[in-house]
């Protein structure tokens, strides 16, 4: 399937839009263990204007509000931003096109970006953007996950769907962020004319009653996974959830399981003069 990115604008725009409901009560009880790091990364203290881009429920502009700073939480997915309005009032949230930020230059003393970069058609464009709207001096940081390889949520759900379904059944759009690995990011902030690029995975659990709440959350919680388990022929669903259950029983505790889940974080500085 050739890359278009209204095509992926489309289709990431739609499955946000209906996985906003449900996203804080699923799979966003794995994006928030990054986010105070995320926040380290990025520099971000009290009195700092900061955007937070593809902010989603508002997660992390709370958090950046808790350290006392000035986040603005922006996103292009309205009803992402009906839940960040109603779960934080006191915080500002802006709708519109991370490719186009409606900001003047140099407005921002820090930016970062929760699991959202890798969403947007084209990442060059908003890290870019990114660049242009901080001050000189100014800290962005993001997150991505990185490769199923190295994310047993991902690769168990993957195996279990090649041994019981069908794993192209989704016919998705390509997507516009291939940022698994660190150098991929690395590249991304370069070529965007940040300095001093940095990337390192970080490793978190992602804590879960059982292994149908974890297939429950990729289903109601993401987009790009979320359409393939949907795909899936309904009486293939519990077969695959029948093999995570297997597959997961590493990973119980006495309360649930503890998954290990990995993101790459990446940040750097745009430089001053």
């Amino acid at each position: 399937m050739s890359f278009d990115p209204e095509q992926v604008r489309a289709f990431e725009h739609a499955g946000w839009q209906q996985a906003a409901a449900e996203y804080d009560g699923t799979f966003a009880q794995a994006t928030r263990a990054f986010a105070e790091t995320l926040l380290d990364a990025a520099a971000v203290a009290a009195h700092m204007r900061v955007l937070d881009l593809c902010c989603g429920t508002g997660v992390v502009t709370a958090a950046a509000a808790s350290r006392g700073a000035r986040p603005t939480g922006f996103d292009f997915s309205s009803a992402m931003l009906t839940q960040a309005r109603a779960a934080f009032p006191g915080c500002r949230f802006d709708e519109g096109d991370a490719e186009a930020l409606p900001y003047p230059g140099g407005c921002f003393d820090a930016a970062a970006s929760n699991f959202g970069i890798h969403h947007i058609p084209r990442p060059e464009r908003a890290v870019g953007e990114i660049h242009r709207v901080l001050r000189p001096g100014g800290r962005f940081a993001f997150t991505s996950w990185a490769a199923p390889a190295e994310n047993i949520a991902w690769k168990r759900l993957f195996d279990a769907i090649g041994a019981h379904g069908d794993p192209d059944a989704a016919k998705a759009p390509p997507s516009g962020g291939n940022l698994a690995t660190a150098e991929a990011t690395l590249r991304l902030l370069r070529a965007a004319g940040f300095a001093d690029a940095r990337a390192e995975p970080v490793e978190r659990e992602w804590h879960l009653p059982s292994a149908a709440a974890l297939v429950g959350a990729l289903r109601r919680g993401t987009v790009r996974t979320a359409a393939l388990i949907a795909a899936q022929p309904e009486a293939a669903l519990p077969a695959i959830t029948a093999e995570m259950q297997r597959a997961m029983a590493r990973y119980r505790r006495a309360d649930g399981f503890a998954v290990p889940i990995v993101a790459i974080l990446a940040y750097a500085t745009k430089s001053v003069g």
